[in-house]
């Protein structure tokens, strides 16, 4: 899906050696997976179906990595390096503060799962926390991108 490429090129392009990643609305694991393989630290990805959780934690030893995958309410409270999330703009919304609380001063956030007519509205969400701005687009959908305020 073109959100997914979107979110797979904003983590080729910005992931450190090291990162920690929280992968929010993980699905299948592609994007935890992901960042493990380019070399991310701790990745852990999370969703509200037990059957996405299951597939990825399938996925991510049929490919080779560590990560962890979870249902939100057993994931434990620290904040990260690097939060991508590739739902939906409404979803997206309603846990902008749940997610900003999850991204360590100066670490980054990555939303997809956004219409290009939605990105000034999720972007609004997220902007008392970060510097946010649109990061890349494909076939109408938009990825956000941001840097959270260190204060």
């Amino acid at each position: 899906h073109p959100t997914t490429l979107l979110c797979l090129r904003w983590l080729a392009a910005n992931v450190e050696r090291g990162a920690s990643v929280l992968d929010y609305g993980c699905g299948s694991g592609i994007l935890a997976i992901a960042a493990a393989k380019l070399s991310a630290g701790a990745v852990t990805g999370v969703d509200v179906d037990p059957q996405a959780i299951a597939a990825s934690r399938a996925n991510a030893e049929a490919n080779g990595v560590a990560a962890e995958f979870c249902s939100p309410d057993a994931l434990p409270v620290y904040a990260v390096d690097i939060v991508v999330a590739n739902i939906l703009a409404n979803p997206l919304e309603l846990l902008a503060p749940l997610l900003a609380g999850r991204v360590r001063a100066e670490g980054r956030i990555v939303l997809s799962g956004i219409l290009e007519p939605q990105a000034d509205r999720v972007a609004a969400a997220y902007a008392r926390w970060f510097n946010i701005a649109p990061w890349g687009s494909a076939d109408g959908w938009t990825a956000l991108a941001g840097v959270r305020y260190s204060g």
